[in-house]
């Protein structure tokens, strides 16, 4: 029980670092990297909490397939270092930056005196691979297909403005 504390402990500040870090570093390579961390670190946190298909699911589909969805964009973008700006404290980045500070804080507060009540056993049937394939080709399939079309449109528009550079 100690062991698997810990081992959460650890995992939540991978995944929280490395967030931190997708966000502050100018390199977007260096960003998606550190995203494939987070997303693996998410991955153990499901693993832990017993829910081994969507722990496979993050690895294979956003560590794996998205990631490198990212990685062909921004490689087929092609930003250059000079191209990059030198980072400004702006008065936006003040606000954004009280703002973060304001809702640790709110949910530092709900985290330690937390009004939850007592979740239902989830059982058999909701970790069951089939289940949440038959309800994703089933129920949710109009939202789907509409990601997945998405996903072809920002492919589509980050080819067309690689192009218009060369």
């Amino acid at each position: 029980m100690v062991f698997e504390t810990i081992l959460f402990y650890i995992l939540a500040a991978v995944a929280v670092i490395s967030a931190l870090f997708v966000i502050t570093r100018r390199n977007p390579i260096a960003s998606a990297l550190m995203l494939v961390v987070c997303f693996l670190a998410t991955a153990g946190i499901f693993a832990m909490l017993d829910a081994t298909f969507i722990a496979v699911i993050q690895v294979l589909l956003y560590a794996g397939a998205i990631m490198v969805l990212f990685i062909f964009v921004i490689m087929l973008i092609h930003t250059d270092p000079a191209e990059l700006k030198r980072r400004t404290i702006t008065f936006g980045k003040i606000m954004g930056a009280a703002a973060a500070v304001y809702l640790a804080i709110v949910l530092g507060i709900a985290a330690w005196r937390p009004p939850f009540i007592e979740a239902p056993s989830a059982g058999e049937s909701f970790v069951a691979p089939i289940t949440i394939g038959r309800e994703l080709l089933t129920q949710y399939v109009l939202p789907f297909e509409v990601l997945s079309v998405l996903l072809l449109i920002a492919i589509v528009g980050a080819v067309v403005l690689a192009k218009k550079k060369l």
